[in-house]
């Protein structure tokens, strides 16, 4: 539990590029976030450029790679022992391609959000990540489609939702020009207002 006017110590889990964990750095940089501050970001996946991001802000980083740790117990573990030696108060799961297990999301229960791109629980759920969120939303033909921030759990996308926010499928998307909009005008927007909220909820008290 974070104490009255301390800043939560906030890990963020990445796998790719990095845009949501930018969105996070600005939105602390800007004021938005202002309950936490990212003091670790960790990698499944060697030569992230979510890495370059973090180190350019001046913040610790790692890789942690399952192949070279020998299977998902091992891979948790190592996890589990940067988050501790951290003092991590808060997980955040930016574009994270691991899917965690049930002992590790216990263990961290109420302590880990994840920013999915879609209104869950629309295309959403295993086999639903980057653009085939997107591929299926406009298979599917929707009109409205958006992004969710959620607690997470042992099953993929069905943590708590936190916060949601629509966003108009346009005639002539691609799920490239879409996945661009919703995180521009979902997901950029909410994960720090989501991560700010729970932060300043918990710091009350509530």
């Amino acid at each position: 539990m974070e104490t009255k006017g301390k800043k939560a110590r906030i890990a963020v889990l990445v796998s790719g590029g990095g845009t949501n964990l930018q969105a996070i750095l600005d939105a602390e940089r800007e004021g938005i976030i202002r309950s936490g501050e990212v003091t670790l970001v960790v990698s499944d996946r060697a030569g992230a450029y979510a890495l370059k991001r973090a180190e350019a802000a001046g913040i610790p980083v790692a890789e942690i790679l399952k192949k070279e740790c020998g299977g998902q117990a091992a891979f948790e573990e190592r996890l589990n022992g940067m988050l501790e030696e951290n003092r991590t108060e808060l997980i955040v799961l930016a574009g994270f391609l691991s899917i965690l297990s049930e002992a590790f999301t216990r263990k961290w229960e109420k302590r880990i959000l994840n920013i999915h791109p879609s209104l869950i629980p629309s295309f959403c759920g295993a086999g639903y990540y980057g653009l085939r969120v997107h591929e299926a939303a406009l298979a599917r033909g929707v009109r409205v489609t958006g992004a969710t921030v959620h607690f997470v759990n042992e099953i993929p996308d069905g943590g708590e939702i936190v916060d949601q926010k629509a966003v108009a499928v346009q005639p002539g998307d691609t799920p490239e020009t879409l996945q661009r909009r919703v995180m521009e005008e979902a997901e950029w927007v909410i994960l720090p207002r989501a991560i700010e909220r729970v932060l300043a909820e918990r710091q009350a008290g509530r």
